[in-house]
């Protein structure tokens, strides 16, 4: 996939300047979104040791703590390719003993506590071959589900020993039912699970909000889980210096020609053309980017073009893509009834990430 801003065999910095997200219409088919169902860029090296816990919050301690454990007893069955056992140890297979108890795990806490580095961490942890191995984000997956259709997606992730689910979305009903129904099948097939999702900002001090919510829109796989509560604050903010504040139009579009493989959009128009484009695609969007540059960086008009921003922003995150902007600052992107309506966890999620990214972009000018 290629953006049409560039000659075949060109430079893009001395021959046709930036990218431009805004000229890229990608279309991914099924097989690479089945491939790519592992850990993102960002998460392709963590692993529990690299995990800093707080020292002031002993449950993150806790967490690795058990993860490992969890980790270590999915050697059975899928992973070895013996045969399938049932969640619990039941079933046919006369594949090695594994710890009694549920083997599904939901982690539960704010968002920034690093709940995305444990689970990758598990992932990279559970001794199966990574073709045996899913991890994705809710809306991947749901996204999957469309790609290939409800029975496809079972035959293709029921062979696997784990299921690894970042962002479950407890805000979508129609999603959360179909994902859900989704999961129960992969039980009944012998997968292991693990999820996460956010406490809602305001709720972080009521215990395992999170975490009921959770249990009560899976229902009857409610007792496969076992919930792992992560306090903390944000640990891209901890102990970093604020947001730097946007630059101009100028400054970053000098920028953009100045970055070998940097795009640079006008952010209103960007926020269109994500309206054209699938949010499956917004991964292979950003394919082969260095860092992306947004002029005239405004308000989110609505909530429709905010959750299309949001999955953007995820995306980048994932990728290591530095984000660098001029207008206003990412904080001051959703209005205050976003931020205090339902979707308020994403938007927190997404200020949180691209302030990291801004702080990325920060060399860019003047390089």
């Amino acid at each position: 996939m290629s953006s049409s801003t560039t000659a075949p065999g060109s430079s893009p910095v001395t021959d046709a300047g930036p990218l431009s997200l805004c000229a890229r219409e990608p279309h991914v088919p099924a097989d690479r979104l089945v491939a790519e169902m592992v850990p993102p860029p960002r998460f392709d090296s963590v692993r529990f040791s690299t995990y800093m816990p707080d020292p002031n919050q002993p449950s993150q301690t806790e967490a690795v703590r058990v993860l490992e454990g969890f980790a270590g007893g999915l050697g059975g069955a899928h992973a070895s390719g013996a045969g399938r056992r049932g969640f619990f140890g039941f079933g046919r297979a006369r594949a090695p003993k594994v710890p009694a108890g549920p083997r599904g795990v939901y982690l539960d806490g704010g968002y920034g506590v690093g709940k995305t580095h444990l689970l990758a961490s598990l992932w990279h942890a559970t001794p199966a071959e990574p073709s045996r191995k899913a991890f994705g984000t809710f809306v991947e997956l749901t996204n999957l589900v469309g790609a290939l259709g409800f029975q496809q997606t079972v035959q293709t992730l029921s062979g696997h020993s784990l299921l690894c689910i970042d962002e479950f979305e407890l805000d979508d009903p129609g999603d959360t039912v179909l994902v859900s129904t989704l999961l129960g099948k992969l039980v009944d097939a012998g997968v292991a699970l693990a999820a996460t999702s956010n406490t809602l900002p305001g709720k972080l001090g009521e215990g395992r909000f999170a975490a009921a919510d959770f249990l009560r829109e899976i229902q009857g796989l409610s007792a496969h889980f076992r919930t792992l509560r992560i306090d903390g604050e944000d640990y891209r903010h901890r102990g970093l210096p604020e947001a730097p504040q946007p630059f101009t139009d100028e400054e970053v579009t000098k920028a953009a020609y100045a970055t070998e493989g940097a795009s640079l959009d006008d952010f209103p128009h960007l926020l269109e053309h994500l309206a054209r484009v699938h949010p499956s695609r917004y991964g292979a969007l950003t394919d082969g980017l260095t860092a992306v540059c947004l002029t005239d960086v405004r308000p989110v008009p609505d909530q429709s073009t905010a959750l299309r921003l949001v999955v953007l922003a995820d995306r980048l995150y994932d990728r290591e893509v530095p984000v660098l902007a001029a207008g206003l600052p990412f904080d001051k992107l959703f209005s205050e009834e976003m931020l205090n309506g339902g979707y308020r966890k994403k938007y927190f999620r997404a200020i949180s990430r691209l302030t990291a990214l801004a702080r990325d972009a920060k060399g860019l000018v003047g390089s």
